[in-house]
């Protein structure tokens, strides 16, 4: 070799100290614990202990924990909280399917109504001077359309006579007695709270 660097000019060598060899980490450490052995290993089980003291507490709440957990979620015959949530949901349909029943029975009923009676106008009377009280009347029977009859009766001394007319979207066909005018307009007049045929 000629002294000279790759790029030709001088080299320089750099000088290592022979009298002193480089240091390994690993004797350093050595030299650290080999004359503190008795107190590291101390430590170390002190840190053991601990740590297995704390293993056992943990453990415990973990298991406490669980027992409630397992308490909470326990349906009160025993069976787990899954099949509780599935015994409700199942109650639950079977409650929504009674209401589409019930709804279903309410529509029907309620278009069945409208053909029944709803409104009643009554009317007593005393057509013959001779005869005492009101014992005559007329009664208008209509349902929510203001479809029904109209039932009059006419009492005497020789008898009672009864008639009847129809009555379509609160008009009759027949020429009604003043009386009985009076009953249907009775009939189809509003309903008021406490209102009671005369």
């Amino acid at each position: 070799m000629d002294g000279r660097a790759p790029g030709g000019g001088p080299r320089e060598d750099r000088l290592v100290d022979s009298a002193r060899p480089p240091e390994d980490p690993l004797d350093a450490l050595n030299s650290f614990v080999s004359p503190n052995i008795g107190a590291i290993a101390l430590l170390l089980a002190v840190l053991c202990v601990v740590l297995v003291v704390a293993l056992v507490m943990v453990s415990r709440r973990t298991t406490a924990l669980g027992q409630r957990l397992a308490s909470l979620t326990r349906a009160s015959d025993g069976g787990s909280l899954e099949d509780t949530l599935h015994a409700h949901l199942d109650r639950v349909q079977a409650l929504a399917d009674e209401v589409d029943a019930l709804a279903a029975k309410a529509d029907l009923l309620e278009t069945v109504q409208r053909r029944a009676v709803q409104k009643v106008g009554l009317v007593r009377y005393n057509p013959f001077e001779d005869t005492g009280g009101n014992q005559s009347f007329a009664v208008a029977l209509l349902d929510a359309d203001g479809d029904g009859f109209i039932v009059s009766s006419l009492h005497a001394r020789s008898g009672t006579r009864i008639y009847a007319k129809a009555i379509a979207a609160g008009r009759s066909e027949a020429a009604l007695s003043e009386e009985e005018a009076e009953a249907l307009r009775r009939a189809a007049a509003p309903a008021t709270a406490g209102s009671r045929p005369a």
